[in-house]
């Protein structure tokens, strides 16, 4: 995976072009002190993991990026977007998050879903989206990518109006980075999640590949499906996952937490983390 590795191998910094002064990371499984099945690194609170160990993990990440906080969401699979500031607290309900703020961090804990990282060329306005299928898909085709992108198109244009004026002009600007996430040949699911998506967007068909051997059932590329919706906001410029095996949090069980790998066969599953700030 490219990216230039963190003080303590707690993770590495995702590859993309992101404007002078925005920062971003994405922790793995590796440096941390948790037993398994959460060996080692987690980052979850809420998973079952022991509380002092998953606060020294964080305690570690944090020492590792001086002048940094990072804040952690209560993540519910919705679209809820909450702002953050240096007065944020931990646990705040939500599944994405926008700053202005220098030196706090928009963080989303996953184990198999989608964490998305959005900066923007010109205004300092970062942002970081949880995308599991049901926050993507949302109703009616407005998902928590929608609900973020909304914020965020309002925060840059109280920075650069009248050059920003509208979402057009704000998306042409707008850097996206996808993490990793269950991959296209691991993720299996029912009509129902296919029909949450093609059922408001055509094009979101191809994102499905029905499984001969199992009626009713498909492989999902919950990347493809977020490229999709990014691209109908008009943002083009968009980095990271791009289905292939590396990004597969199933997979790459030496490097990610997966839910659907280790949830039922080892009683669980720690949380890795991908972050965005400015300074």
């Amino acid at each position: 995976m490219p990216g230039l590795a963190l003080p303590a191998a707690l993770g590495w910094r995702p590859d993309w072009p992101a404007p002078p002064g925005v920062h971003a990371l994405c922790t793995t499984r590796a440096g941390g002190v948790s037993p398994p099945p959460y060996d080692s690194l987690n980052l979850g609170l809420h998973v079952g993991d022991d509380g002092a160990a998953v606060r020294a993990n964080r305690r570690a990440l944090q020492t590792a990026l001086p002048g940094v906080r990072m804040v952690f969401l209560n993540q519910l699979h919705g679209c809820a977007v909450v702002p953050l500031d240096g007065h944020s607290p931990d646990g705040m309900p939500a599944d994405a998050c926008i700053s202005t703020t220098p030196g706090v961090a928009c963080t989303i804990l996953v184990a198999d879903c989608l964490p998305v990282l959005l900066s923007h060329r010109l205004a300092p306005v970062v942002a970081a989206a949880h995308a599991g299928w049901r926050g993507l898909a949302g109703q009616g085709g407005q998902g928590v990518l929608e609900s973020v992108f909304g914020h965020f198109c309002a925060r840059v244009h109280g920075w650069l109006a009248p050059l920003a004026s509208n979402q057009e002009a704000i998306a042409a600007d707008t850097l996206a980075w996808l993490g990793p996430c269950i991959g296209p040949q691991a993720f299996e699911v029912g009509a129902p999640v296919r029909a949450a998506f093609c059922d408001t967007d055509a094009a979101a068909r191809a994102c499905f590949t029905a499984r001969s051997q199992a009626p009713g059932k498909y492989l999902c590329d919950l990347a493809g499906l977020a490229r999709l919706r990014l691209r109908a906001l008009g943002i083009t410029r968009v980095y990271g996952n791009d289905g292939q095996a590396p990004w597969c949090t199933v997979t790459n069980a030496a490097d990610f937490f997966s839910h659907r790998r280790d949830g039922a066969a080892l009683g669980g599953s720690g949380r890795f983390a991908a972050c965005i700030w400015r300074c």
